[in-house]
């Protein structure tokens, strides 16, 4: 909202409120009750080696401000001034102090430039070998590398024994022997020398190894389809069928248990959720904008004419959808072609309503926004994704019915 404090401000509200603000803040300025924004940027900027989030010190990103009118729009590389070379914003990875000047990365992993200029080899997060075959890459390498081959992370030890341990500072080799000496990785290495001196030779500090397409920590180490577990397409299951029910980190997980049911007669629909332009997330925020929530007003379901002729329902009508686990939604009906028949689309965006009852009473005062609606998610399923932890909200069925 408009009215709100800075989100640092609330940070540091809720931190001193909680007790801890003079130990988060302590490398903090505070001015009044708002952080530095300059000094929290520094901050990060220290705890952010891993994915090149250390490059960007506020005074570059001004300077990047103040200059942006020498920043080619199709490149987005500026050209000449005082920020010659620098890609606009030092997209990550920056690599590196703000004093090296690396000049952020405009494309991910495109070893056509120096890893100096932005460019990249894939990472070596995996180890050199498994099962006997090489991880590292072959005949595959950044211009300018001096290492023309693959190789691992680099660690102090590395650069001893390519001996380019030479190149660093004596405040660098100090830091390195502070943190673990010889095994002071480049991670680890807060001075940022390992980093330095690996990126002045060619190398990426990261190592230089292929792309991980089996991905052996998955479940399927090669993608396979799998039916979503209320599938209305039981023909496809001895094929493609869910996995076993498993237990993740103690958690039961259920998996056949569910898809060997078919819920398909009494829910015939396939219903999935997704996003509006309009609004962002669960919407709290942009359904509190007015001119965000003026252009969409209502929460719908989009519905193929053909289906909703099937079932006596007009466009804008309220209509009920169930889903097969006994949650349900009033929402306004949309008929439109941009939803096949059988198919059914509902945006996740929308709260305040539950199962037809409207809680905006139960908002403090002053919170509530402009629009309020039913979420999708309590028509939605159970499934659970392990690799990513999330729920499985873009593949179930339902059942809509005119509202009385």
């Amino acid at each position: 909202l408009f009215e709100s404090l800075p989100d640092h401000t609330i940070m540091y509200k809720l931190a001193k409120k909680l007790g801890f603000a003079d130990e988060m803040f302590k490398n903090i300025e505070v001015n009044g009750e708002e952080p530095l924004i300059e000094d929290v940027t520094r901050e990060f900027n220290k705890g952010m080696w891993t994915i090149g989030y250390t490059g960007q010190s506020p005074e570059r990103m001004k300077l990047h401000m103040e200059n942006q009118h020498t920043f080619d729009r199709t490149t987005l590389r500026a050209l000449g001034g005082p920020c010659d070379g620098d890609f606009y914003g030092m997209p990550w990875p920056c690599w590196g102090t703000a004093e090296m000047g690396h000049p952020g990365s405009a494309n991910l992993y495109d070893p056509s430039l120096p890893v100096a200029e932005g460019g990249m080899p894939f990472r070596a997060r995996f180890g050199v070998e498994r099962d006997g075959d090489n991880l590292l890459a072959e005949d595959s390498w950044p211009v300018d590398s001096e290492i023309q081959d693959g190789y691992p992370e680099f660690t102090m030890a590395m650069l001893k024994s390519l001996g380019w341990d030479g190149d660093l500072t004596d405040e660098e080799r100090a830091s390195i022997e502070a943190v673990a000496g010889d095994k002071t990785n480049w991670k680890t290495d807060l001075s940022g020398g390992i980093q330095r001196v690996a990126i002045k030779h060619g190398c990426a500090p990261y190592g230089n190894a292929k792309a991980r397409a089996v991905v052996w920590t998955f479940p399927d180490p090669v993608p396979v389809h799998r039916e979503p577990l209320y599938t209305n397409r039981r023909d496809l299951l001895d094929k493609y069928a869910t996995y076993e029910d498993k237990t993740f980190w103690r958690l039961p997980t259920a998996y056949k248990s569910i898809q060997e049911n078919d819920f398909s007669k009494d829910f015939p629909m396939i219903l999935t959720s997704g996003r509006l332009v309009e609004y962002e997330g669960g919407g709290d925020e942009t359904r509190s904008n007015p001119w965000l929530a003026e252009l969409q007003q209502d929460m719908f379901i989009e519905i193929n004419p053909a289906d909703a002729n099937d079932l006596g329902i007009r466009d804008g009508e309220m209509v009920w959808v169930h889903g097969p686990e006994g949650g349900k939604v009033k929402v306004m009906a949309m008929t439109t072609q941009r939803v096949g028949r059988g198919v059914t689309f509902m945006p996740f965006h929308f709260g305040g309503h539950y199962q037809g009852e409207d809680q905006r009473s139960k908002y403090p005062k002053g919170s509530d926004p402009y629009v309020l609606g039913e979420a999708t998610n309590t028509a939605q399923t159970y499934g659970y994704d392990s690799v990513t932890q999330m729920q499985e909200t873009k593949a179930t069925l339902c059942r809509i019915e005119r509202a009385a």
